[in-house]
């Protein structure tokens, strides 16, 4: 697994805005998809690309485009929503799939209950959207549910993670997928509701607002 912390004194300071209790859900949104985009800068590096021959106004050339297939940007459902925009602003050419997973909060177990998803991604780079990388399950069960479907390169962007989540990531990801973890910092630890410490609270809910 390779892991990359962003060191940026803009996303400090996003990140110090977005933490704070006191701020709104409209301003929670648009932070967001401000560190995703700086999130993705970072994590499309790797991006695979073929040649392309064009010619500018002053002679031909040989460029680059994306290559084929097209990579695939997956938004785990709710708080995942919150970070397309970030990323599609960045890669607009990229196609986007949707998985709903959710956490038991009693028994910390991950259940799926949605799936939008090609059968086949063999051959195709994806990009996971999570907000939070908490205790890793969510990311292990969700990572390996595309290796399922033939993805071999997966790139989670989480905003925050917790050094549990990251070991058990360490622990329990199939070795054969080329795994990598874009975040903008990594906390303390986790508290006895496996709530990232000292974190920003319930992502889904500062995004979207309080579902009973």
């Amino acid at each position: 697994m390779e892991l990359h912390v962003l060191d940026h004194p803009l996303v400090e300071h996003k990140l110090t805005v977005l933490r704070d209790k006191n701020t709104p859900s409209n301003i929670f949104r648009e932070l967001v998809s401000e560190l995703v985009t700086l999130e993705a800068y970072e994590a499309t590096r790797k991006l695979e690309v073929t040649d392309k021959p064009i010619e500018t106004p002053i002679c031909p050339m040989t460029g680059k485009h994306l290559a084929e297939p097209r990579p695939m940007v997956v938004p785990i459902l709710r708080a995942g929503l919150g970070m397309l925009d970030g990323m599609t602003k960045l890669m607009p050419t990229a196609e986007v799939g949707f998985l709903g997973m959710k956490r038991d909060e009693s028994t910390l177990d991950i259940i799926t209950y949605a799936n939008r998803l090609p059968e086949d991604l063999t051959g195709r780079q994806c990009f996971l959207l999570d907000p939070m990388l908490a205790t890793g399950g969510t990311l292990v069960a969700a990572t390996h549910y595309l290796a399922e479907r033939g993805a071999k390169d997966v790139t989670a962007i989480n905003i925050l993670a917790a050094p549990e989540g990251l070991k058990r990531l360490e622990q329990d990801l199939d070795p054969s997928i080329d795994f990598k973890v874009v975040v903008c910092a990594v906390d303390e630890k986790l508290d006895e509701h496996a709530y990232i410490v000292p974190g920003l609270g319930d992502a889904g809910d500062r995004l979207y607002g309080v579902i009973d």
